[in-house]
This record gives structure tokens, sequence and C-alpha cells, in this order.
């Protein structure tokens, strides 16, 4: 299972959020970049990006701040946030992102999934945020009635790399994931699914680890206030 340390993003800083909610952001540093290259020298093998004013706008909002941390760092990274067409899509990869997140246009424009995983294979995430089981989107804001394996399996056959699944009620928490709901996400597709919200200790990335279904692991606050050991947690999952 691989982890995937997170940088969220917002007005530039790298900060973690309580739920989703971008009134409790916590921040954890200005220099983004710095923090890429400490968790890249730790020898992970893969960052996750967040545009977080990007989800919310619809648009990028944090471009420099993403464009320093390509530039830090040479190992991939996975970026979400405010990627609503193919022009930005694209954008991004021809940046240097190995892998974009698409979780508003999931719902709202399944085509352009479809389309840019035929595109650019192997490069094409989908982002499943939900509460209690259903999707929310435009950064969290807005509730559906779609549920998280519904929506999963509604690009089975597309050809996505990834599917990275959160629940927002463990997001930023500390109270460890939801690995039951996350490993039944997991049974029910053949796409790799990556775990995000909640890990806030060695134990809790063993637990998703131990599922056996669950391809990686995201996390942030647990990281930067020192309640997982970075080094620890690498040797643990080898990666």
């Amino acid at each position: 299972m691989i982890l995937y340390p997170a940088i969220d993003l917002k007005d530039g800083a790298c900060v973690r959020l309580l739920r989703g909610d971008m009134a409790s952001a916590t921040v954890f540093g200005t220099d983004p970049a710095a923090r890429a290259a400490t968790f890249a020298a730790a020898g992970c093998r893969w960052l996750h990006l967040v545009d977080l004013d990007g989800a919310f706008a619809g648009r990028p909002a944090n471009r420099a701040a993403v464009e320093a941390i390509l530039k830090a760092v040479a190992i991939p990274c996975q970026l979400g946030g405010g990627i609503r067409d193919m022009a930005t899509l694209e954008g991004w990869l021809a940046a240097g992102v190995a892998r974009v997140i698409l979780g508003t246009a999931a719902v709202e424009d399944p085509a352009l999934v479809r389309a840019a995983a035929g595109a650019f294979p192997g490069r094409v995430a989908v982002g499943i945020d939900a509460r209690a089981g259903r999707v929310a989107t435009r950064g969290w804001a807005e509730a559906t009635a779609v549920t998280a394996t519904d929506l999963a399996r509604r690009f089975e056959d597309a050809g996505v790399a990834a599917i990275v699944y959160t629940d927002i009620d463990r997001d930023g928490a500390m109270a460890g994931p939801n690995v039951a709901a996350t490993a039944a996400l997991a049974r029910s597709v053949a796409v790799p699914v990556i775990a995000s919200g909640g890990v806030a200790s060695l134990a809790d990335l063993l637990a998703l680890r131990d599922s056996g279904v669950i391809a990686g692991a995201i996390s942030g606050r647990a990281l930067y206030e020192g309640a997982l050991d970075l080094a620890e947690a690498l040797a643990a999952l080898g990666g």
C-alpha cells in the first residue's frame, strides 16, 4: 500500500481543514515546495496535492504553489481541486502533474472523465468525497443523492487509474479512517482505491493495509502534528 502525504493549498500556504470547513483551516507552513521536498527526501513515492481554493472557485487558484512543488521534487504528484474541463486538465498534465483527480466533474460531467481517461491512460483518477455514503461536490459544499459506490461503478469501464475516496466526516478529525466503508468500496469495483480522511496513527495505516483491498492511503494532519512518524510509516508499508 502506498502512502500519499497530503499538501492542501489555501492562499498559497500548506493547510489542513477540519471536515472540509474552509473557516477551520490550520496553517502548517507557507512554503509548500519545501514541505514537498522534505517528503520526497524521506523516501515517499507519491504526493497528494489539493488546490482547496480551486475546488470552491471551479478553476485553478494555487498554480504558483503547485508549480513550485513540481519543480522541487522528482517524485510523481497527483492533484485535485478545480479541474473541470479538458483544457485545465491538459494544462496540469503538461506542467508535470502525474495524475489529475476529477471530483465534481465526475458527477456533473461524466463525459469529461471518460474522454480524459481515454486520452491520458493512467493519468486520470476519480475523486469521491462522501458524507454518510452520499457524494458531495464543489469543495464538499454541495450534497448529492448519489452514493459513493454507484459513482465508482459508473467509471469502472472508463479506464481511470484510481479512485480517491474521502470520508468527509473523518477528514482532518484525527479520529481514524472509515476502514469498513473504504474496503467495501474497494471490493465493489476493480479500480484501485486510495483511502483519505482520518488517518491518525500507524495503526490506522496498518488497518487500511490489512484490509487487503486498499491500494493507498493519504495522510496530512497526522504527519504535520507528529502523530504519525513518516519514516516508521514508510518502513511498515514499504513506501
